[in-house]
């Protein structure tokens, strides 16, 4: 299933970060020549340093708003295959820090599409941002590609603008080139090694290693919660497809079943079945900044393009995120363990493919 990705060369930025250590992760199993542009690590611990990434990659350290700097890893790496991931991805940092945020969010996407645009090694390009690019009026509806592109806070905003930058580029530059671009508009992830502040998995992980109770702040909201192995397996999909088939370069959202988007509150409980005894959580809603109370994605497109649906449910998410966190706590091989789940996914997917050729 990922025999494709054999010996290509992918250059990953945002390769330090959750989703991308699993991703440069996935890539190493299947074969590929991974190199990787980011920051250093954004939390201590962090999954690319358990998995000791450093070491079995190509890692240039650096920042995504020194184009200088990005320039000559493009020009060093030549790479086929670009995936852009380099964000900063927090709501309330991005209250926090409006203008970092969107000096990284907006100004980083124009240079890695600025790169992109002069590597003439390029030849399929995916920039991913989330699905709060869209105007969200809490109207209870599940989004689709065509609704309106302005997300409320700095962070969604800012990855509104990262689409119109690349759909400009793409436009003005780099579809007569021959360069094939998607955008990919994923829903929250959740999985082991998540070490970031003011996410719900990670802080009950947290909570639930150091025996101290969860404070749930936003019980009531609901998210399309789904792990992180889904997103970045469509992503890949999206990359080798729109290479072969140029049509199918385009915007999609990536989330779970509907039915598996539920409250946070649902979630946390699953987590709590999941990890056993040890974990408990207390409703402690906080008043903090402006978030949506309902977010929701239609993934009919990639559905009926890609033929495309999920394969773990929420509950085998969450199972798994707990089996990773439990695993590390307790001091467990984490990069077999990674291994182990990433195989376990690619299993399940390829029974479901057989299944659906019956």
């Amino acid at each position: 299933m990922l025999d494709f990705w054999n010996h290509k060369k992918i250059l990953v930025t945002g390769h330090t970060g959750f989703k991308g250590a699993w991703l440069s992760e996935l890539l190493l199993l299947a074969g590929a020549k991974v190199s990787g542009y980011a920051l250093e690590p954004p939390t201590d611990p962090a999954l690319f340093s358990i998995l000791g990434l450093s070491g079995r990659m190509r890692s240039e350290i650096g920042d995504i708003r020194d184009l200088a700097h990005l320039k000559r890893v493009f020009q060093e790496v030549q790479p086929e295959f670009v995936i852009h991931m380099a964000a900063q991805p927090i709501v309330r940092a991005s209250y926090e820090e409006p203008v970092y945020t969107y000096e990284t969010n907006v100004m980083g996407t124009v240079h890695v599409c600025e790169c992109v645009r002069n590597t003439d090694s390029v030849r399929s390009f995916l920039n991913v941002t989330t699905d709060k690019v869209y105007r969200n009026p809490d109207m209870g509806r599940a989004f689709s590609e065509e609704d309106e592109l302005d997300g409320y806070d700095p962070y969604s905003n800012s990855k509104s603008c990262s689409e119109l930058v690349t759909h400009s580029y793409t436009r003005a530059f780099l579809a007569e080139r021959g360069v094939r671009v998607s955008t990919a508009r994923a829903g929250n992830v959740i999985g082991g090694g998540d070490f970031a502040r003011d996410r719900i998995i990670p802080d009950c992980a947290r909570a639930a290693m150091a025996g101290q109770p969860l404070m749930l702040r936003n019980p009531d909201s609901i998210r399309p919660f789904q792990h992180v192995l889904e997103p970045l397996f469509v992503y890949l999909q999206i990359l080798e497809a729109q290479e072969k088939q140029p049509e199918l370069a385009s915007a999609y959202n990536v989330g779970p079943e509907l039915s598996d988007c539920v409250k946070t509150e649902a979630l946390v409980k699953r987590f709590a079945d999941a990890w056993g005894e040890g974990f408990r959580f207390e409703l402690r809603p906080d008043g903090g900044p402006h978030e949506a109370g309902f977010l929701k994605l239609n993934c009919e497109k990639l559905k009926e393009r890609f033929g495309w649906r999920p394969v773990w449910s929420i509950s085998d998410a969450v199972a798994y995120t707990a089996a990773w966190f439990r695993a590390w706590n307790e001091g467990m091989d984490m990069q077999a363990e990674t291994d182990r789940q990433i195989r376990s996914y690619f299993d399940r997917r390829e029974r479901q493919q057989e299944e659906s050729h019956v």
